[in-house]
């Protein structure tokens, strides 16, 4: 016999579970209870949607669902936050939330949520626990659901009544969920109308992918000479000195990508959904129809012709295809495409190469120290904001997982992924860029990354406002800035104060002494850089738009 919470953190360990990241909450004490000596490490956050985002966070890095606990009611309500990343970015994810005891269900309790409801939009499964005996059934079931066809959150609620009860039910297996993978005879026609494109264009992004995955992508790519492009935030699917590296179709598309995706006439898509940020708002396709040939592969198919028609529709996870693609590829053959790649490829180069912006410390700069400097594998994290643009145009990604950024547009990511990805891989350098306004939203996990030793190095791009909002106000309605301006702390202090290590740069001359100053330390660390408002991101200033 054992009560609920052990036989929770039981089933969590066959599913090879090593780390959750809580906010402790007297609705799930047993489930602590059960964690004390379980050999799980416990990461206590500072805040709920700091702890559901290292969770997403995690689950990236790892490919198996990051685990969350959180309190009922308002815990719930912040943790909801690192959900919809986790939903929207296709990460597996289990969130675990308290809940009121069965014996109070309906009244209005303390903090009574019906999550079922308040997570059924935000989650691929949303449910609650009623009976100790089913604990390992509903976190099989979770498991299975969060990794299977297109990855994502589940959240399960877990009553304390019930949590506290005892049962000596058995635990299940590990979960083996099942992956769709595509037949020979689609990837053959895949090949054939490959074959017969003037102007063929592959884009990559979404679920699914791994090591594995990119080794099998960069194979066919150097087969085929194809031009390969990354849809948002998934620059390190590819390696960018891969010659067929095209770029990111990302918030602000490469004008010359953008012209390489009119032209091509055949497009093969892996992965990617094809939604808002990667289509420029569905203005590079038709609706429905698109005038490109299109090939959409997907992991389910419910996906495929959500928006777009494709002419050849595959369901299947990228590894098997671009594994069966790169072999079944036929040799030679391939010169006419040169030209296109080459050309694609040049403006891909020049788009990096940085293009000077206002001011007496220069992002484009730093981020082009950072590219040039650190290794292979550093990990490079970031949240949403103007300041993001640089990092995605001027960072060169070479390795996988090497980006961790959401998909999702969330402010305030950078600083708990970073911290989820230095306790994952504390021999890497983790640098997480920050803005003023994103670095505020979830700073206080600068904190978590103290307590346990997790030395990222956070670059905060300060420019007193929200930038990102101060530019579309500008456009639409000039001269009339509202709400967007911040008064900020000094950034390095804070550092100092949590004992890690703090620097301030007012010159970019002062950044590469800052960053090594920071590596040395071995300490969680805040660059604070002062940047102009003028630079308002890679390509505007604020001056343009003011009116005569």
């Amino acid at each position: 016999m054992r009560h609920g919470g052990q036989l929770l953190v039981e089933q969590l360990k066959i599913e090879g579970v090593d780390r959750v990241f809580q906010v402790p909450g007297e609705s799930f004490l047993a489930a602590l209870d059960g964690l004390h000596e379980s050999g799980v490490d416990v990461i206590g956050c500072r805040q709920e949607g700091g702890a559901t985002m290292m969770a997403e966070a995690d689950g990236k890095l790892t490919g198996r669902p990051g685990i969350a606990f959180v309190t009922r009611g308002p815990g719930a309500t912040n943790g909801s936050s690192g959900v919809h990343v986790a939903m929207q970015d296709s990460t597996p994810m289990v969130l675990f939330i308290g809940q009121v005891g069965a014996d109070m269900v309906d009244r209005e309790a303390f903090q009574e949520v019906d999550y079922r409801q308040m997570f059924g939009p935000l989650a691929k499964w949303a449910a609650q626990i009623d009976s100790v005996d089913r604990i390992p059934e509903y976190v099989s079931h979770a498991f299975h659901t969060a990794m299977s066809g297109r990855p994502g959150p589940v959240v399960l609620a877990l009553p304390e009544t019930m949590l506290s009860s005892t049962s000596s039910s058995p635990s299940a297996p590990a979960s083996n969920p099942a992956m769709a993978e595509a037949s020979p005879a689609m990837v053959e026609r895949t090949i054939a109308m490959l074959s017969k494109a003037e102007r063929p264009l592959v884009i990559v992004g979404g679920p699914g992918w791994s090591s594995e995955t990119c080794a099998a992508l960069k194979a066919f790519a150097e087969a085929s000479d194809i031009p390969v492009a990354t849809s948002l935030r998934c620059q390190d699917y590819i390696d960018s000195r891969t010659p067929q590296c095209v770029g990111d179709m990302g918030v602000a598309i490469a004008p010359g990508l953008k012209k390489v995706v009119l032209d091509a006439d055949v497009v093969l898509v892996v992965g990617a959904r094809l939604g808002e940020m990667t289509t420029q708002g569905y203005t590079l396709f038709e609706v429905p129809e698109p005038s490109q040939t299109l090939i959409h592969v997907y992991p389910t198919g419910d996906e495929i012709g959500r928006v777009y028609r494709p002419d050849l529709g595959i369901v299947s996870t990228p590894t098997p295809f671009f594994k069966a693609l790169a072999a079944a590829w036929p040799k030679g053959g391939t010169a006419r495409w040169a030209k296109w790649r080459k050309d694609a490829r040049e403006a891909y180069e020049a788009w990096s190469t940085p293009k000077e912006t206002p001011g007496a410390v220069k992002m484009e700069e730093v981020v082009s120290h950072l590219s040039r400097t650190l290794g292979d594998n550093a990990i490079i994290t970031n949240g949403a904001g103007n300041y993001s643009g640089w990092v995605h145009r001027y960072y060169r990604f070479r390795g996988w997982r090497s980006q961790l950024a959401p998909t999702s547009g969330s402010m305030g990511y950078g600083l708990p992924a970073a911290v989820a990805a230095k306790l994952r891989h504390p021999k890497e350098t983790v640098v997480c860029f920050a803005g003023d306004g994103c670095f505020q939203m979830t700073c206080q996990e600068f904190g978590t990354a103290a307590q346990y030793g997790a030395g990222l190095i956070t670059i905060v791009a300060d420019n007193g406002m929200y930038g990102t909002i101060r530019m579309h106000q500008e456009r639409e309605y000039p001269g009339r800035p509202s709400g967007t301006k911040l008064v900020n702390p000094n950034f390095a202090k804070l550092a100092e104060s949590y004992g890690g290590f703090g620097a301030t740069v007012r010159e970019t001359s002062e950044f590469a002494d800052a960053f090594d100053a920071a590596v040395a330390s071995g300490l969680p660390s805040i660059i604070h850089l002062h940047m102009d408002p003028e630079a308002l991101s890679t390509g505007l200033r604020l001056s343009s738009f003011a009116t005569a």
